[in-house]
């Protein structure tokens, strides 16, 4: 008893370390004063100001193309790499490509933006927009690689196997068959690479360019002067939209697992 209160304690102090501030950010977002530490009353003033300051929006619209293409692009090359993690346990240089896979979660990334830093001038390549896509996809890939090999390794293969021995193409196994199983953990790791590319700061600051501007890059050039209420404007915006882009992955999740278990014991009752 004493164990579970004391469970129950910590988790509730974790839950606050981590949550109070994004709480106190969200309500000062409608302080009606100038000075983001004293309250002046409720307004939503601010918000109106940052609609209509277009280098934040500016920022903010690179920031949410860079995540919809970069979240894009690393879940179809993730789901590939995990598909051949999981399907070819022996090729040559399997472990090789394993531990590129697995480099970017742990190797810091101050030491992955230099590398790509390095690696756009060696090239000659502009810095800009498709530099910081570029280099979010490298990394946002890893991780929805290691979320979609979670469920191909309890992946029940039988049914791909019936599906190839009443004469479907493989290919069209895939997307009729597989796909459709392992969707939840796809959607789980574009949201996850998506979230990813809109909190990144280091990476993109490498190789970011003129005209390429990200919203955590513009919003720390800003603190550095101050920290005005427009930021918080445009924080518990950024809040709102990663919450609502988690509850939706979260329904259609639960909906395509309820409809995986339905079919399975329609299947099995019908067997």
């Amino acid at each position: 008893m004493k164990s579970g209160r004391f469970d129950t304690t910590i988790l509730t102090l974790c839950f606050a370390f981590l949550y109070i501030p994004i709480i106190i950010l969200v309500i000062y977002s409608f302080n009606a004063s100038k000075l983001v530490t004293v309250w002046g009353g409720f307004s939503t003033q601010w918000y109106r100001q940052m609609w209509s300051n277009e280098g934040l929006m500016d920022a903010a619209w690179v920031t949410i193309r860079v995540g919809i293409l970069s979240a894009s692009i690393g879940t179809v090359l993730g789901t590939l790499a995990a598909l051949t993690l999981v399907r070819f346990t022996r090729f040559p240089g399997r472990m090789l490509f394993s531990g590129m896979i697995y480099a970017p979660l742990v190797m810091p990334e101050v030491i992955t933006g230099l590398s790509l830093l390095l690696l756009f001038v060696a090239v000659g390549i502009d810095r800009g927009f498709w530099t910081v896509t570029i280099a979010h996809t490298t990394f946002t890939m890893c991780y929805v690689a290691i979320v979609v090999q979670s469920r191909l390794i309890t992946f029940d293969r039988s049914l791909e196997e019936a599906a190839l021995d009443l004469g479907c193409p493989p290919v069209k196994t895939f997307f009729k068959i597989t796909l459709p199983l392992i969707l939840p953990a796809v959607i789980a790791g574009w949201m996850l690479a998506f979230t990813l590319s809109l909190d990144d700061l280091v990476i993109a600051s490498f190789a970011t360019g003129p005209g390429a501007t990200t919203l955590p890059i513009k919003i720390y050039s800003q603190v550095r002067l101050g920290v005005t209420p427009e930021i918080n404007a445009a924080c518990t915006i950024l809040i709102g939209i990663v919450t609502i882009g988690v509850i939706i992955a979260s329904v259609v999740t639960k909906r395509q697992e309820y409809q995986r278990q339905r079919d399975e014991h329609f299947a099995a009752k019908g067997a």
